[in-house]
């Protein structure tokens, strides 16, 4: 039986943008979406219309959930919170662990989140690039399990992303690469191997923003 896992990264976010933003921040590693940022993830919910997608998984990072938001709205299905695909914790960009907007502060914005739902995955600061690659993998593997033969999307960031596209296809198979803004993996199993179908596609978008950080 057949199952197919999206995984996309975040459109633009506002430090990007205007890096001033950073300066006087309450929550300095949780920037929102810049205001092209929105449009891209219109743009990727767009894309993904038509697809049959049953659950929606995605980091708690605010840029994320506005980002996840917008594919929600579009397919009518709600979305869970999931740690273990956050941001790489990572010390050289951050100087102390993350604050992030609690999940009542969430809800009260993007009712489409499910308070429900209990992560499987954890995420430590701080942790190295094969730290963040192997707890981005093990949770998409732990996702794909759970809810199969169902078809899933995660949204993650591009070292989360990442890791959950080598912890699914295999890293003989998938080695890490840059990953563009908003960009979009489809991995399809044939049980029991996988497969990439489509790899770090941006077409669906009018403007494409060509960061090579992996944020």
């Amino acid at each position: 039986m057949s199952q197919i896992i999206w995984i996309a990264r975040h459109a633009n976010r506002l430090d990007f943008v205007n890096p001033d933003w950073f300066l006087t921040a309450e929550r300095r590693y949780d920037p929102p979406l810049s205001e092209d940022g929105f449009i891209q993830a219109q743009q990727l919910a767009n894309r993904l219309k038509g697809e049959k997608i049953h659950h929606i998984f995605v980091s708690p990072f605010l840029r994320t959930v506005q980002t996840a938001h917008a594919i929600a709205d579009v397919l009518n299905l709600p979305i869970k919170l999931e740690t273990g695909l956050s941001e790489w914790l990572n010390p050289d960009w951050m100087d102390e662990e993350p604050q992030l907007h609690s999940i009542r502060e969430l809800v009260k914005f993007y009712p489409r989140i499910d308070a429900s739902y209990t992560p499987v995955i954890a995420a430590r600061y701080p942790e190295t690039r094969a730290q963040v690659r192997a707890r981005a993998g093990q949770t998409a593997r732990c996702l794909a399990t759970e809810y199969s033969p169902e078809n899933i999307l995660l949204v993650a960031h591009g070292a989360s992303v990442n890791g959950a596209v080598m912890g699914i296809a295999g890293e003989s198979i998938y080695q890490a690469e840059k990953v563009r803004l908003c960009s979009l993996f489809k991995l399809v199993r044939q049980h029991p191997e996988w497969w990439i179908e489509l790899k770090g596609d941006t077409s669906h978008l009018t403007e494409v923003e060509e960061m090579v950080r992996f944020n």
